[in-house]
């Protein structure tokens, strides 16, 4: 069976022949050979990011030395645009352009603007726009906020995913981290946009400003859910996943989900004591003597022993509406096995049930070592 090789070696010297021969295309005086020497020079030593930025600094050695026109080169060298929002990465091959705007691009604002624009239709700028937000962030947020009307998605997804303050594999933008203030008029803008790709980034950088500003971060989420609609909906829901998950109380309230009501919890674990490798079974049951019918989101937190003290690790269960005098009765079956990122230990291992954010109930069973 084929090996899939590593996303690293996808800037191989195949790529860098695809890439040499795009702008020779446009531009006749590019040497290709020369270009392909300078991309692939030691290219086995580096990894994913060292490779994308030895091929920028490639083009920019066989490139005009005017930024502007080295710019225009290499905008008017772009494939089509993108059919649709299926496969974005499918332009991968251009994320050295975008290493080279944010290299070179930063003093040519109006340039490197245009540029960008063409290529996030092809392959997304959200890496190349960060250093312009950083060091020319009126300008830059700015433009951004005028462009979220634009006709292609892609770009209306740029102006959102390029001012994440912790975008992955991004530049940090510790401006926007210390003061969030200027990301809400863009994502506000939207907030009820027609792709859910665009959404899903409107929803990632809430995500993000929650990280460090969960104060306004609800806030502005408020302040959406209010505006209405599905898919404003989705968008709080998705973009404060992790204090849903974690239970906020607030976080959960803008989802529908408030303290629970004369609500009687019980959770059994069986059996009782099990080796590494092995499952347990959970059984909760939820009454309600509430007088009128409450939905509840309840998730499951193993409190796993560590070597020094414990690591808690929450679990999503079921969302259900439990109406007035009726009992809900949860079974389900949760494997106690390691991980590539968890390893497991032995000893006494609690178990919360959490019920709209908070713990009602509690149990624990006993990890022995497979041997034991």
């Amino acid at each position: 069976m084929a090996t899939r090789k590593a996303f690293k070696d996808y800037f191989d010297a195949e790529a860098a022949a695809e890439l040499g021969d795009q702008v020779a295309a446009v531009w006749p005086a590019f040497e290709v050979a020369a270009f392909r020497r300078r991309a692939t020079h030691g290219l086995a030593r580096l990894e994913f990011k060292g490779r994308v930025h030895q091929f920028a600094e490639a083009l920019a050695a066989g490139l005009p030395e005017n930024v502007p026109k080295a710019l225009a080169i290499l905008t008017e060298s772009l494939p089509p645009p993108l059919p649709d929002c299926e496969a974005p990465a499918d332009g991968w091959l251009q994320w050295p352009l975008s290493a080279f705007i944010a290299s070179y691009g930063v003093p040519y604002f109006e340039p490197s603007m245009r540029a960008m624009i063409a290529l996030t239709q092809r392959f997304s700028s959200e890496f190349a726009v960060r250093p312009f937000v950083a060091h020319r962030s009126e300008a830059t947020l700015a433009r951004l906020a005028s462009l979220t009307g634009h006709e292609s998605p892609h770009v209306r997804r740029w102006c959102s995913e390029g001012i994440r303050p912790r975008l992955p594999w991004g530049q940090k933008l510790e401006a926007l981290v210390a003061d969030p203030t200027p990301i809400w008029p863009i994502l506000e803008a939207l907030d009820d946009d027609p792709e859910r790709y665009v959404l899903r980034s409107v929803a990632n950088t809430l995500g993000d400003v929650a990280k460090d500003n969960l104060g306004p971060a609800l806030a502005w989420a408020r302040a959406c859910a209010e505006r209405g609609g599905e898919r404003r909906a989705w968008v709080v829901k998705h973009g404060l996943r992790v204090p849903i998950k974690d239970g906020h109380p607030e976080a959960l309230a803008l989802i529908g989900y408030r303290a629970p009501e004369a609500l009687s919890v019980r959770l059994a674990i069986t059996p009782p004591r099990v080796a590494i490798g092995g499952a347990i079974d959970l059984e909760a049951t939820l009454e309600s003597q509430a007088s009128a019918s409450q939905p509840v989101l309840v998730d499951f937190v193993v409190h796993y022993v560590r070597q020094r003290g414990t690591a808690a690790k929450t679990f999503k269960w079921t969302t259900d509406e439990i109406p007035p005098g009726a009992t809900l009765t949860l079974r389900k079956r949760h494997a106690v096995k390691p991980t590539t990122v968890r390893a497991l230990y032995p000893g006494t291992h609690r178990v919360a049930l959490q019920v709209n954010g908070q713990v009602l109930a509690e149990s624990a069973f006993e990890l022995t070592r497979a041997t034991d």
